[in-house]
């Protein structure tokens, strides 16, 4: 016990290193993603005492973490009153039954020198949890639920798998507000690049306001009253992807940024966090690579699990069957590296379709393939322009899946009835979306959303249109048009 005693106090006093000294927080960067203050508003409402953030890796969660503590210690917190663990650097967790209850209650034992609830009956007093990549406790979540319930305190907390931290949230009911964290919008890559940076146009709470024809054509118009702004920001962008790494260092050559991208995320992901299943079980890495690689192919499209499992067959000559591809589809879609769009499920009556692949960004994709696509039309050829024109697809759909509580679908090509990339719904409301990245928008091209308004069980009372260029805002009465690089000024 004296062992593991000691082990503890090392391992946590280097991961809070405030405790011996307030000035030793690890140096963090000045410019900040959104979500900092995100956090901030979110504790200090105080509507729920866990602040749950979820994200893929190497998006800022880590860091923005630091930039809360760092503002807490200016404040005037005593330093022992915040505690921060990273699950993922803490090997011994495994010999607790209940390691974040263990870890707390030694805290409070060897850290506070007293209980929580007393420090928290004193006036302006609290003491504030830091738990990094959380899901990689087994039962997390009655943990920490059982630490809020008896102790008056605040936890941050993070994770970047989406099954685990979803199916912990149902009991967390009550005690959690949740962040869905995307990569960089074009405001914060304006940020990071030190350029005057308009706010983003969507408020952080609340989507009422997208049911509102008029939230969209102000969208649209907020794009072309910050254009310069919007077209520069975008070029970067489309170039660099929406990774931190990517524009932090803006002056560093592609390569370095797309060898750092395949070794810090998409190894990192297949190689650790994918490696071991359940009880043990290895996974098979080159089927996970070979997935992800496909995934990448067809981002923005739905293509059949036959064509996957073929594909897979050939290339790794292996039989491969059509439930262990869908499960290790899955698999990649726990880690936020994919978004699995799923189909509409009104008048669909259990019919099977396959899910619609949305990559989290373009810049895995040119990373992992080796193969940049311009997003601005500087394309070489028609078959490149095509392709961008599903990434863009990709794109919205990823984009679309950060925001929280709204439900995100995509509606197939069934019996006569066309296709439409993506339905969203707030509340009994549904707006059919179309990306049409090309150089022109007829009126054949919102045949989709126009047979989608025109049945009644929609409920949809106006579409969106996504496009290359600025063109009318308004195609129809109730169909808009907005470039991608004005919509995504959203957040």
């Amino acid at each position: 016990m004296d062992n593991t005693n000691d082990k503890i106090r090392e391992t946590l006093t280097n991961m809070n290193p405030w405790w011996e000294n307030a000035d030793a927080l690890p140096v963090v960067p000045e410019t900040r993603r959104h979500l900092v203050s995100q956090i901030q508003k979110r504790m200090q409402i105080g509507l729920a005492p866990v602040v749950m953030i979820r994200g893929s890796r190497q998006i800022g969660k880590t860091t923005s973490q630091l930039q809360v503590i760092k503002d807490i210690l200016e404040k005037g917190i005593p330093p022992r009153h915040i505690c921060r663990i990273q699950f993922d650097e803490i090997s011994f967790i495994k010999h607790f039954d209940d390691p974040i209850l263990s870890l707390a209650y030694w805290y409070e034992k060897e850290i506070l020198k007293e209980k929580i609830n007393l420090i928290a009956n004193k006036k302006g007093a609290c003491v504030y949890f830091f738990f990094d990549e959380i899901q990689n406790v087994d039962n997390w979540a009655p943990q920490l639920k059982h630490l809020v319930d008896i102790n008056s305190c605040q936890a941050v907390v993070t994770g970047s798998s989406a099954l685990r931290i979803e199916k912990g949230k149902d009991s967390l009911a009550g005690r959690i507000t949740t962040l869905n964290v995307g990569l960089l919008s074009l405001t914060e890559i304006g940020i990071l690049r030190k350029m005057k940076t308009p706010a983003p146009y969507m408020p952080d709470n609340g989507l009422e306001k997208l049911t509102k024809k008029e939230f969209w054509i102000g969208l649209g118009e907020y794009g072309l009253n910050h254009i310069n702004y919007r077209d520069t920001v975008f070029k970067f962008f489309s170039q660099r992807g929406a990774y931190p790494i990517a524009h932090i260092n803006p002056e560093l050559e592609w390569g370095f940024i797309a060898d750092q991208l395949n070794e810090t995320i998409i190894q990192r992901v297949i190689q650790h966090d994918l490696r071991s299943g359940e009880k043990g079980r290895k996974r098979d890495v080159s089927l996970l690579e070979e997935l992800f690689r496909l995934c990448c192919r067809y981002a923005g499209q739905n293509p059949l699990l036959t064509t996957l499992v073929r594909e897979l067959q050939q290339t790794l000559n292996a039989n491969i069957g059509p439930q262990k591809a869908l499960n290790y589809l899955r698999f990649l879609s726990d880690t936020l590296l994919v978004n699995l769009i799923m189909p509409l499920e009104i008048r669909l009556k259990k019919k099977k379709s396959s899910p619609k692949f949305c990559i989290a960004d373009h810049s895995l994709r040119a990373s992992w393939l080796q193969e940049n696509i311009s997003l601005t039309g500087n394309n070489q050829n028609q078959a490149e322009d095509t392709i961008a024109g599903h990434l863009a697809e990709s794109i919205v759909g990823a984009f679309l899946s950060t925001i929280h509580g709204l439900a995100v679908a995509y509606l197939p090509e069934r019996n006569r009835e066309p296709e439409v990339d993506f339905v969203i719904t707030i509340g009994q409301h549904r707006i059919p979306i179309e990306i049409k990245y090309q150089n022109s928008v007829e009126s054949k091209d919102t045949l989709g959303i126009k047979h989608f308004m025109n049945q009644p069980l929609n409920n949809a009372s106006f579409g969106l249109v996504i496009t290359k260029n600025d063109r009318n805002i308004m195609l129809e009465d109730n169909i808009m048009a907005i470039p991608l690089k004005s919509f995504l000024l959203m957040r």
